[in-house]
């Protein structure tokens, strides 16, 4: 089987890499940024959209809040980002958001954390392919017709790109990045050249629509309220922050100095494009609405169900550079693409805190160790599973999705840096140098302020969003906490119970007998194998058993069995009931209730065959029995196998697939060739180049 399905996994995720090949998939800043800050960059295609949203509930008249609303996402933006520059300088092993929690809150702070990074990876997966595709839909709309097959079709592509490798994958995702990137900075640029300089009046497609607000003219609580839920909207633009603090052993050395670089760079690229875009859509006159088919009107008249609502960043585009023109189309297939590309940041930072979760007994052993390519594949194949389950639940809609967001990232915010407090705490308990002292009482002030701002955004998200399907990503949390702690206690309760103790035990003393049986069907060369071995172990007893079905082979067996003279005594138990496998457990477990210090060790003789399907007509019996016996106190089973002549073919076909030689390749000789070899030779030694060129 695994030779049937290693080819199409090679072509898909490429050769093997070894261990020794770890150093050469660390992330230069340059690819790193796009790999890890490809969700904060791109949530500015939703996040100032989501905001003008939630105040269309007041009329356009709320719109002239947007720009407090945006510097105020701005400052959190910059304390999150000063606040996590602590982070990689102090924990760079890559644990983030958990270790810091683990270390300095407890393990109950820690696996919170890990469950709201866990759930909020989840959801950047989802949301982010979600908006993609109705971005790209906005221009193709057979995706828009079958969004939900489609989105789960980029996770599988996005998952399939992972799993060839972070560096390769990373220099895959790079161009689209900066692609988008550029083209929001020319967009900010062009468009206030043409408003400052050019005096142009640029004007969106929905600039001339108006709003039918619900609850027009609010004020008081009512209006606070509705900023603060409009805020908690824009703070979606943070998402995927803390990934860098998570990725650090991913970057070139020296790892904490280049993640704080790629930390600080992004949040300045973020905030920029963010304010641009909300300054842009305020001058073009952008129009959105929760419910368009009935609150967006064009001349007094709803627009109907057949309306798209196009995202903020591709009408501002419109406005700017012209509706079909080379930069807006530009920029909307980098849109598109971006945000696609947006869920790299959780294929890079879940499978690595599965990994490091699993290290710590938390989640399953298989999570910890890389794959073929050096990838946590285990992970990468985890998420994608959990994220295309979601968004086939809600149906690619990035509006329901974006309701669950933000919940599980503030809190890992809250609790990191709160945790971060204490450990400069317990720092300067015990440090006496001066400019050292300065040093953390200026990072714990940071942290300080972090941990207020993020705890006040999160109270504030929990109030204005709970309702509208933050209560989803709370029980994702529950559960993922639930999980972890009941893994946690499987594990330590084996480790426990498999652990040797101080005074040798039962498990120590010697068996008194050995009891062996053979498990016989027919007289054949199997057979013969496994009784030869079997008296090879010297047991103190050994027999051969058969269950007795049809009494006509049963009677041949016997017939048989004396005429070869096979000089092992042969047990027929009846089965009346033509079951196999009952009765042998029944007679194994008599044996072992007749003398309990006994061991019993049970051998079947099994086929090895070369094809898959071939599997399906051999060893069903015995894989049963198999997995029967193990859960038998003193009883050791063995395999015998008995190689067919397909198993032959199949190995002569792996030896020639081994030395098959490309054409040429016997010409142009081994990869690393002699020439190779000597060229590295001359740059260590230069004096060996005279004697090169007489050879």
């Amino acid at each position: 089987m695994s030779k049937l399905t290693d080819l199409p996994k090679r072509i898909l995720i490429g050769r093997a890499l070894h261990s020794n090949k770890l150093g050469e998939t660390l992330l230069p800043k340059r690819i790193a940024l796009p790999v890890f800050a490809s969700d904060p960059l791109s949530s500015v295609a939703y996040a100032p959209g989501e905001v003008l949203l939630v105040l269309s509930v007041a009329g356009v008249s709320a719109y002239h809040f947007s720009p407090w609303i945006a510097v105020a996402v701005v400052v959190l933006m910059f304390t999150v980002v000063a606040s996590y520059r602590q982070n990689v300088h102090a924990y760079p092993s890559g644990g983030g958001d958990y270790e810091v929690a683990n270390v300095n809150l407890g393990p109950k702070a820690g696996l919170t954390v890990a469950s709201a990074l866990l759930v909020d990876y989840v959801l950047t997966v989802a949301v982010s392919i979600a908006s993609g595709i109705e971005n790209l839909g906005s221009a193709i709309p057979f995706v828009v017709q079958h969004k939900t097959a489609c989105a789960i079709g980029v996770i599988i592509l996005l998952t399939l790109m992972n799993l060839r490798g972070v560096r390769e994958s990373g220099k895959l995702f790079a161009i689209p990045t900066y692609v988008f990137v550029g083209g929001v900075f020319i967009m900010i640029a062009w468009g206030a050249f043409r408003g400052l300089v050019m005096g142009d009046t640029m004007k969106a497609p929905t600039a001339d629509y108006t709003i039918h607000a619900p609850h027009q003219g609010l004020a008081g609580f009512a209006l606070v309220f509705l900023l603060l839920r409009a805020f908690s909207s824009g703070c979606a633009a943070l998402t995927g922050v803390e990934a860098i603090s998570n990725g650090v052993p991913a970057f070139r050395k020296p790892k904490s100095k280049n993640a704080a670089t790629t930390l600080a760079l992004m949040g300045g690229l973020a905030v920029t494009m963010f304010c641009g875009i909300i300054a842009l859509a305020m001058v073009t006159k952008v129009r959105m609405a929760e419910n368009p088919a009935t609150d967006l009107l064009k001349a007094g008249v709803p627009v109907g169900d057949g309306y798209t609502q196009n995202p903020v960043i591709s009408q501002v585009a419109e406005a700017v550079f012209g509706n079909g023109s080379f930069l807006f189309i530009v920029l909307a297939a980098a849109t598109a693409l971006v945000l696609f590309l947006a869920a790299n940041t959780a294929y890079n930072g879940f499978p690595l805190l599965g990994s490091i979760l699993a290290q710590d007994r938390y989640l399953p052993r298989q999570l910890h160790t890389r794959g073929d390519r050096l990838a946590f594949s285990n992970g990468i194949v985890l998420l994608a599973g959990a994220a295309a389950v979601l968004t086939y639940i809600y149906g690619a809609d990035s509006t329901k999705l974006i309701q669950l967001y933000i919940v599980g990232v503030f809190v890992s915010f809250t609790l990191s840096q709160t945790g971060m407090v204490r450990h400069w705490n317990r720092h300067l308990r015990t440090e006496t140098d001066p400019a050292k002292r300065r040093h953390m009482m200026r990072s714990r002030a940071i942290n300080s302020f972090g941990a207020f701002l993020t705890g006040l955004v999160l109270v504030v998200v929990l109030l204005t969003k709970f309702t509208h399907g933050a209560w989803v990503a709370l029980l994702g949390m529950v559960i993922f906490y639930a999980t972890m702690t009941a893994i946690r206690k499987h594990y330590d309760r084996v480790a426990e119970e498999i652990a040797i103790d101080e005074e040798p035990g039962d498990e120590a003393v010697r068996p008194s007998r050995v009891h062996s049986i053979v498990l016989v069907s027919k007289v054949h060369k199997p057979t013969l194998r496994a009784l030869a071995y079997a008296k090879l172990m010297r047991s103190d007893t050994l027999e051969a058993l058969s269950i007795s079905v049809d009494p006509v082979e049963t009677k041949a067996l016997r017939e048989e069995w004396q005429r070869r003279s096979v000089d092992v005594p042969l047990k027929i138990l009846d089965s009346p009931y033509r079951e196999i496998t009952r009765p042998i457990i029944d007679y194994v477990k008599s044996l072992r209730k007749e003398s309990p210090r006994d061991a019993v060790s049970v051998y079947i003789p099994e086929y090895v065959v070369g094809h898959w399907y071939e599997h399906l007509l051999h060893n069903q019996s015995a894989l049963r029995l198999k997995g029967r016996l193990l859960f038998t106190p003193g009883v050791m089973v063995t395999s015998v196998p008995w190689q067919l002549d397909s198993s032959e073919a199949a190995k002569k076909r792996a030896r020639k697939r081994a030395e098959w030689n490309a054409p040429g390749a016997v010409r142009r000789g081994p990869v690393s060739s002699p020439k190779k070899d000597l060229k590295k030779d001359l740059k260590k030694d230069p004096k060996k180049e005279k004697t090169a060129t007489k050879k």
